[in-house]
């Protein structure tokens, strides 16, 4: 299974998880030079960055340790791109912050960890 497939599948399961537990899903894969927010939603009055990490094996450590300081700078520069290019089309709120999604396809029940403000913003 190619790494695209995974991670598109693990996208799946976070919305599904989120939606599940009250998150809006505004937009999914927002791309900008250099890389993509995975999901970006409303968790009650709070807007959310969601950065979304599959594994199927422990080879390469478990999602949650796969987040580097390089990839937290991005995240953070294409929120507020994010938020920069919608604010005059949506009403935005004040509120914000990233969420990591954990999805585990290691076992035949896929296991999901949510961790709010899992990085500060």
């Amino acid at each position: 299974m190619s790494t695209k497939i995974k991670g598109d599948i693990g996208e799946e399961f976070a919305c599904k998880y989120l939606a599940e537990n009250g998150y809006k899903i505004l937009e999914r894969n927002f791309r900008i030079r250099g890389g993509e927010i995975d999901i970006i939603a409303l968790d009650g009055i709070t807007l959310v960055y969601i950065e979304v990490k599959t594994r199927t094996s422990y080879l390469f450590g478990k999602p949650e340790e796969s987040i580097t300081l390089r990839k937290l700078k991005f995240l953070e520069r294409s929120a507020k791109f994010w938020r920069a290019k919608r604010e005059n089309l949506i009403k935005l709120p004040d509120l914000e912050r990233i969420d990591f999604v954990g999805v585990d396809l290691s076992d035949s029940k896929p296991q999901i960890k949510l961790i709010k403000n899992a990085f500060p913003l």
